[in-house]
């Protein structure tokens, strides 16, 4: 059993991701990235399956500390994440916890995008 304790400094986002979550906020009314992100990666690490593998650039100018990004119960999501990526990395041959989390978070994304009935404004 690997022991090793994987950490986060830093999320950068694609240029991609940017332009989905502007999408999202005019959507939803969330002004914040940081909790649409949340949301985003709650959403693909509640799924059973795998992400898709692929190379996800880090070419935006949107940037938070892991600590911006998971905000008071930034513990809670780096032990959920641990857990995900130890279960998962036997079929993610190459892919580092760094990159677990930006496959999750690119899901969660495009997962958040497709749900027609994601409108909070006003609530």
């Amino acid at each position: 059993m690997n022991t090793t304790l994987h950490t986060i400094d830093s999320i950068k986002l694609s240029e991609k991701q940017k332009q989905q979550l502007v999408r999202l906020k005019s959507k939803t009314g969330i002004e914040n990235w940081n909790v649409l992100c949340r949301w985003a990666l709650c959403m693909s690490l509640a799924e059973d399956s795998i992400p898709p593998v692929e190379e996800i650039p880090s070419d935006s100018n949107v940037e938070m500390s892991w600590k911006v990004f998971a905000g008071e119960y930034a513990d809670v999501y780096l032990a959920v994440l641990r857990e995900a990526y130890q279960k998962q990395s036997a079929h993610l041959e190459g892919v580092h916890f760094g990159d677990f989390l930006k496959l999750h978070l690119n899901r969660g994304i495009s997962f958040s995008l497709s749900f027609p009935s994601y409108k909070c404004k006003g609530l």
